[in-house]
């Protein structure tokens, strides 16, 4: 069978030739449109991941394995990075932290997301008394400081990973669900919306088939942008002793403790997972402002 095209826009379009899959074209467009989102935000992304897999294979030595003979030995081919005041290789301690960062950075905006999400649906899907209750509920948890209510929760939780998760988890979806709920009431005004209302679709189905996918992209950006967030709560609450506890691997517990003492006489300690965090952080940073750029189409031709 020929291949038959059409001219649109000045270009020819292969109609026998099936779409490229969403998450390929997007790949493609922040390649040749967002570089700098590219190189600077997924590759960076997708290394630290293989890191954090490959753990066991690049660390020189067990994350928590104590050595008294090679306490605070600098960076050297036998311990790349060093070792710390407990002679343990810091090289292991990036690479198994990152699975801590990654996991509780990662794990934690997917619920909050999630939840905000169900959230932002209901309300604004709904509506009335719904929407006011919910929204209310709302604007109780946001009137206080974010760090303020991460401490309180984190500190009547105690110290864990899965502690950690959900006090991030609750911080995300307070902001994120205004986010949903704004672009569902932006969605819902389509006539598209009221047609299929019209031929009998039921409000739950309405909302599932026709308004969620099309708030998918703003999701992606919340989930893309919010994963550094998380990331730096995360490393913030180790630092201070909620987070995480030891002898666990964590960037944020690495630059914290009786190490702060050896900022000095042995930096390298917290210039290897501090260097890990900013890397982590900015990539993820990079890469939310280029998939905000990609997929909102006002920003599209800025």
């Amino acid at each position: 069978m020929a291949h038959e095209s059409a001219p649109i826009a000045g270009e020819y379009v292969d109609f026998a030739k099936p779409p490229r899959p969403l998450v390929w074209d997007v790949l493609v467009r922040l390649a040749r449109e967002k570089p700098l989102g590219f190189w600077g935000g997924l590759v960076p992304i997708i290394l630290m991941i293989l890191v954090a897999v490959l753990a066991p294979l690049i660390a020189q030595a067990p994350p928590n394995q104590q050595n008294g003979d090679i306490i605070l030995q600098s960076p050297s081919w036998a311990h790349l990075f060093g070792t710390d005041e407990y002679g343990r290789d810091v090289l292991a301690r990036v690479a198994y932290g990152a699975r801590i960062s990654l996991w509780v950075g990662i794990a934690s905006v997917m619920i909050g997301v999630f939840l905000a999400t169900v959230i932002g649906l209901i309300s604004a899907g709904f509506g009335g008394w719904v929407d006011f209750v919910i929204q209310r509920a709302i604007d109780v948890l946001m009137a206080f400081p974010s760090f303020i209510l991460i401490l309180l929760i984190a500190g009547v939780l105690g110290p864990s990973e899965r502690n950690t998760i959900i006090a991030i988890s609750i911080i995300l979806l307070a902001g994120a669900s205004r986010v949903v709920r704004g672009q569902v009431f932006a969605v819902r005004a389509n006539t598209y919306i009221e047609a299929a209302q019209v031929i009998g679709c039921s409000y739950p189905r309405v909302l599932w088939r026709h308004i969620l996918p099309n708030v998918v992209d703003v999701i992606v950006v919340i989930i893309s942008i919010n994963i550094s967030f998380a990331i730096i709560i995360e490393a913030s609450l180790s630092f201070i002793g909620l987070g995480v506890p030891p002898p666990t691997p964590d960037w944020g517990g690495m630059v914290s403790g009786t190490e702060m003492g050896y900022l000095v006489s042995a930096p390298w300690i917290m210039i290897a997972a501090g260097s890990a965090l900013a890397i982590t952080v900015y990539a993820f940073n990079m890469l939310g402002d280029a998939l905000r750029d990609i997929l909102d189409p006002r920003l599209r031709q800025l």
